[in-house]
């Protein structure tokens, strides 16, 4: 466990010497320069492969330098656990119904307030290397510089300023950091502050590590959770879901080729597509064949051991925990290409005087299952995809190896570096600054629960039903509002943190149930909620 530290507030004063025998001070604070903004994330990157978190499944020991330097928040959530709603609530600091971006589907509207704007405006250098996901141009931007949709792991196309496409040659998390560092060397460079978002692909699925990983990587083995063969009891909607490793495509997931699999039986959250398995396979394929000559030398062994590993494993009681393996060998190998690459943003950063006055943010657009429950993926508003990393580094401001429990939110991100910016936070910004969290003091009215909600329907990707729910820092409430599957889950995650067992009938939390959904209806009328 990391130590708890805390940090109040700061001010420095400088003293002038003069040139009397007995020196005179000033007591007068200097003018604090407004700090550089380094906001770094990932996509669908779980507490649990951090080892600033845990040890358990990876060592980062780049992202553990930015907790060990700074300070973790132990109960950082998201607001609705999916990739595209999530960036709009970080950019905006609203919720998706505030926002508009309620899903993976719709359109997020480019000409609504975002924090990146409003810095641009106060004088700030801004920049956007890497995903982007919001189907729209980015406004607010000085440079702007991001992949082309999900971007492929390899070989990517990049949208630079706006109007100009461009395929680069090499691996995404690599390309993507060479593009920061020449943007951060720019910066320095400049007279004025910068923000600048350095946002990784990586570890989105399909999970291809780059090649220099790819030795010894089908060698790694990792401990299976408890509840891999999860039998959903009490809990129909999770049971509906197509998020099971055990469902996965061979092809694109698994790596398998035609070879040694012609027909992917996997549905891989795509069953609403008569084709999936067909379309999936073909994209992967895609993925291969756009690789170069030396980048398919380096992956022709892997997938010939992978695929003859699967034929011997398919059918078989191996099976599920060798497709767990399998996803976790490539998963976590993602991971450790997005561990390198802040590595070298960090090291740069300190080489070049710039960490003192830099606030570094690193965080993930949502948590992801690693084998809980059974499954990959998001979406539901259990604790791995409803959590997600954070971890920031001020050296000039926030202590070193500092933790905080307290409930925080994605939303809070907009407003807590509006706050360091000096710049005025607008009312209607639905998150609450961290400044004073960072400095070791906890707000007399900082929240005490937290209201999520799950938009996107049941027939689109996964077959996840559409819920709400409120979380404290011990019970959680989630309500199905899905035809066919509506009702209501409640935990006790002090004795149930795997959120195995529904206790919504049971008579000695029947006091708990009447209070949060007390909480339920009060929070939805705060935050606006419409029914």
């Amino acid at each position: 466990m990391r130590p708890r530290l805390f940090v109040y507030g700061f001010f420095l004063l400088v003293i002038q010497s003069c040139s009397s025998p007995t020196p005179e001070t000033n007591d007068e604070p200097t003018e604090i320069p407004r700090p550089n903004i380094l906001f770094i994330m990932s996509d669908d990157h779980a507490q649990r492969a951090i080892s600033a978190y845990t040890d358990e499944l990876i060592h980062t020991p780049n992202l553990d330098r930015i907790a060990d330097e700074g300070m973790l928040f132990r109960n950082s959530f998201v607001t609705n656990s999916i990739c595209a709603p999530s960036r709009a609530a970080i950019l905006t600091g609203k919720y998706s119904h505030i926002n508009g971006k309620i899903d993976n589907l719709n359109k997020f509207n480019p000409d609504q307030w975002t924090f990146p704007e409003a810095l641009q405006q106060a004088g700030y250098r801004t920049s956007l290397i890497g995903k982007h996901h919001l189907q729209a141009l980015p406004r607010g931007f000085d440079s702007f510089r991001g992949l082309v949709g999900q971007g492929d792991y390899y070989n990517p196309k990049f949208v630079l300023n706006g109007d100009t496409l461009e395929r680069e040659t090499g691996y995404t998390s690599t390309i993507i950091t060479d593009y920061a560092l020449a943007e951060l060397k720019r910066n320095a460079a400049a007279e004025q502050p910068f923000m600048m978002l350095y946002w990784h692909k990586a570890p989105h699925r399909n999970w291809m590590p780059d090649t220099s990983d790819l030795p010894g990587l089908l060698d790694k083995h990792y401990p299976e959770p408890a509840n891999l063969r999860d039998e959903y009891s009490g809990r129909a909607a999770a049971e509906h879901a197509d998020m099971r490793i055990a469902n996965m495509f061979v092809s694109h997931d698994h790596k398998v080729t035609r070879e040694y699999e012609p027909n992917d039986p996997g549905t891989g959250g795509a069953t609403f597509w008569e084709d999936g398995p067909q379309r999936m396979a073909e994209n992967f394929y895609r993925q291969i064949e756009n690789l170069t000559p030396d980048q398919q030398r380096a992956y022709q062994p892997f997938l010939d051991r992978i695929g003859k590993e699967w034929q011997e494993v398919k059918g078989t009681d191996r099976e599920l925990s060798w497709r767990y393996q399998r996803y976790l060998q490539d998963y976590l190998g993602s991971v450790k290409s997005v561990d390198d690459n802040v590595g070298r943003v960090l090291d740069y950063l300190d080489e070049s005087g710039l960490a003192e006055n830099t606030i570094v943010i690193y965080t993930s657009d949502q948590g992801f299952y690693l084998g809980e429950h059974g499954w990959y993926d998001k979406r539901f508003m259990y604790e791995e995809s409803h959590r997600t990393p954070l971890m920031v580094r001020y050296p000039a401001a926030v202590d070193a190896e500092t933790d905080n429990d307290d409930l925080v939110l994605n939303v809070d991100l907009a407003p807590t570096l509006l706050d360091y910016a000096g710049v005025d936070i607008p009312v209607e910004l639905q998150g609450a600054s961290l400044r004073p969290l960072l400095s070791g003091e906890t707000p007399d009215d900082w929240r005490e629960d937290i209201y999520y909600r799950y938009y996107q329907q049941m027939a689109s990707f996964h077959r996840v039903a559409r819920h709400e729910g409120v979380r404290d820092e011990r019970y959680k409430l989630i309500q199905y509002t899905e035809a066919g599957f509506e009702g209501y889950e409640l935990f006790d995650l002090q004795n149930d943190p795997a959120e195995m067992d529904n206790r919504i009938d049971d008579p000695e939390l029947e006091e708990v149930k009447t209070r949060l959904l007390g909480r339920l209806a009060d929070l939805k009328e705060e935050l606006k909620v419409p029914d």
